[in-house]
């Protein structure tokens, strides 16, 4: 009669084992998800920390944080300088600068998920989120290099026309005829 009773309570650690293993690895996939989401997001918050530090505009830039002084970087050195190059280990080109020349690619303006679209089309080993890329445009937008175009309830975007840019390579073309006659 106590293996009975001793059967029974058996069963239970091992019904209530499988279901913390499961719920172990449901949190598992999660947390993977959201640490990669994350590591998007600071490639593309370190792309613009760049592009700022670079701006001549800026009365006072602020220095870039160094990424070795994030507590969560020095644990995974591997993983935190995949997000800056591919597996070649040659740069790849910032989300910026991948969203600026899929724009001049076009003449009509663009949504924000047509963008995305093409993004990961041409760039497979990204995968920003639709935010991000939202993000990133208006950034663009904030800086005079693209354009937005409300139409209804939709918001399109599309590269800037700055005469500046075009008078110079004008000038550069009629300058390159000249020496070539």
């Amino acid at each position: 009669m106590t293996t009975r009773p001793a059967a029974t309570l058996r069963s239970r650690y091992v019904e209530q084992a499988a279901s913390d293993l499961q719920e172990n690895r449901r949190l598992q996939r999660e947390l993977t998800s959201r640490i990669s989401a994350l590591r998007q997001e600071e490639a593309m918050l370190m792309d613009i920390l760049r592009l700022a530090e670079r701006y001549e505009g800026l009365p006072d830039p602020s220095p870039v944080p160094d990424p070795s002084a994030v507590p969560d970087q020095a644990s995974m050195p591997d993983q935190a300088s995949s997000a800056v190059s591919d597996t070649k280990g040659t740069p790849r080109r910032s989300l910026l600068g991948s969203v600026l020349e899929l724009l001049a690619g076009h003449d009509e303006p663009r949504l924000a998920k047509e963008v995305r679209e093409e993004l990961l089309a041409k760039h497979p080993d990204r995968s920003p989120t639709p935010q991000v890329v939202r993000n990133t445009l208006e950034s663009l937008v904030a800086k005079g290099r693209v354009q937005r175009h409300k139409q209804q309830r939709a918001v399109l975007y599309s590269l800037a026309q700055r005469p500046e840019l075009r008078v110079s390579s004008r000038s550069k073309n009629s300058a390159g005829s000249k020496n070539s006659d």
